[in-house]
């Protein structure tokens, strides 16, 4: 019955499905169709908007070429209507130009103190003594007054161009300086530079050597000096501080000596050290050297343990006067040479400030010269107290170190007790003791 009923529903609705597909099939056409359509909506509209763009960038070009014809054409029309004001503007710009270029030459003519020529002939007047200018660049010597560099006064041939000045007297040639006393000889010139120069005097042709500094550069050179130079002008402070300067060196290469040269310390456990100590042969071990075998001979020589560690701790204070010893000297050496050169400092101010009271303050070179002398003791001083600085920490730091493990081998020592010590030493005597029973 229930099969009956289901083909019934099934024959019944059968012709509603077959419609249904056949709808859905014709939308999907349809939707198809309006793609297609779509798509060559899109394509035409593309391909005309790119014409029209073409269009629109050709008719842009046409339009700035009629802007600027029409500016062209507006420009001449303004022109052609310019009133009677507007040249008598013109004119009058034109004339002030005029006015203000001749005032410039006018003014020239004065400061070069020219005959004031005709108005037609003021630019003429110009170029005329431009060429007298230029004549006058071609080499004049003058016979003048120079100090040699002995200090002797002769008479020579000098060249003055601007402010670089040369001479030529025999066969010497060379730059010369102003000083307060008049020209002086800077620099003589040798070889290629004299002969050129002398050439020039005799021919009126030649390459000179020209000094751009204005003779700066030669009075540079002159102030490099050698050391023993430079110490020299120091004055009498100068000698108490490399005195300290040599004293704190011997003593930094003896300390040197000393403290590189001892014995490394060897930290042992408590009961190698303690075995070590009940040894009555002390040549046994050889290995501890220098300080540390005085502390252990201490402790081997003395079975008071009380009086043992007195006699360590006076041990090591001896081991520490011995590695400090003249360490202190370094010190102050490094204290009292910026306080001598501060000392010559103020001597060459005192003596600064008598030049100046004697001969004024008008040369600056007096005043200069004297406060660099005055300086070079407080540079001294400087150059001793630094090494001597460095070399007091190095040294006293190494010593320090030394101290400091000999101080911890007295402490391991001194905190073994007798029990530590005297069975070793029991033991070595009982063996005799029953060796004596036996028989």
């Amino acid at each position: 019955m229930k099969l009956l009923k289901v083909t019934l529903l099934f024959i019944l609705f059968a012709p509603l499905f077959v419609q249904a597909q056949a709808v859905d099939k014709s939308i999907l056409s349809d939707i198809k169709k309006a793609q297609q359509a779509l798509k060559s909506a899109q394509d035409k509209v593309a391909a005309e908007r790119a014409a029209i763009a073409k269009k629109l960038s050709v008719l842009q070009r046409q339009v700035l070429t009629q802007r600027e014809k029409t500016a062209v054409v507006r420009r001449a029309q303004d022109e052609n209507t310019l009133g009677l004001t507007q040249l008598q503007q013109r004119i009058d710009g034109w004339r002030a130009q005029h006015n203000f270029q001749q005032n410039l030459i006018n003014r020239f003519i004065r400061q070069q103190d020219l005959p004031v020529p005709e108005k037609t002939g003021s630019l003429g007047s110009i170029l005329r003594h431009s060429e007298t200018l230029l004549a006058q660049l071609s080499p004049t010597f003058n016979p003048q007054a120079v100090i040699t560099e002995s200090g002797v006064i002769e008479q020579a041939d000098v060249l003055a161009l601007g402010p670089v000045m040369l001479f030529v007297n025999g066969e010497q040639a060379g730059l010369l300086e102003s000083g307060n006393n008049g020209l002086k000889i800077s620099l003589s010139l040798e070889g290629a530079s004299r002969q050129s120069l002398l050439d020039l005097a005799k021919t009126g042709r030649g390459s000179i050597s020209f000094d751009p500094s204005n003779s700066k550069a030669i009075a540079m050179a002159r102030q490099h000096e050698s050391a023993i130079e430079h110490i020299s002008k120091g004055g009498l402070w100068a000698i108490p501080i490399l005195f300290f300067a040599l004293f704190a060196l011997v003593i930094a290469i003896a300390k040197s000596w000393q403290l590189f040269r001892l014995p490394k310390i060897q930290l042992l456990p408590g009961s190698k050290l303690a075995e070590w100590i009940s040894q009555k042969d002390l040549n046994q071990d050889n290995s501890l050297d220098g300080m540390q075998a005085s502390l252990m001979q201490i402790a081997r020589q003395e079975p008071n343990i009380a009086h043992r560690d007195d006699l360590l701790f006076n041990q090591l204070q001896l081991s520490k006067y011995r590695l400090e010893r003249w360490l202190g000297a370094i010190a102050v050496v490094a204290s009292i040479s910026p306080l001598l050169g501060l000392l010559g400092t103020v001597s060459g101010m005192i003596e600064t400030f008598k030049m100046m009271t004697l001969f004024g303050s008008g040369d600056p070179e007096v005043v200069s010269g004297g406060i660099a002398q005055a300086l070079i003791t407080t540079e001294l001083g400087l150059v001793v107290a630094i090494p001597a600085l460095i070399l007091n920490a190095l040294l006293s730091r190494r010593a320090k170190n030394y101290y400091q493990q000999l101080e911890s081998f007295a402490l391991q020592i001194s905190q073994l007790s007798e029990s530590n010590i005297k069975p070793l030493h029991s033991s070595e005597h009982e063996k005799p003791v029953r060796a004596a029973g036996a028989c």
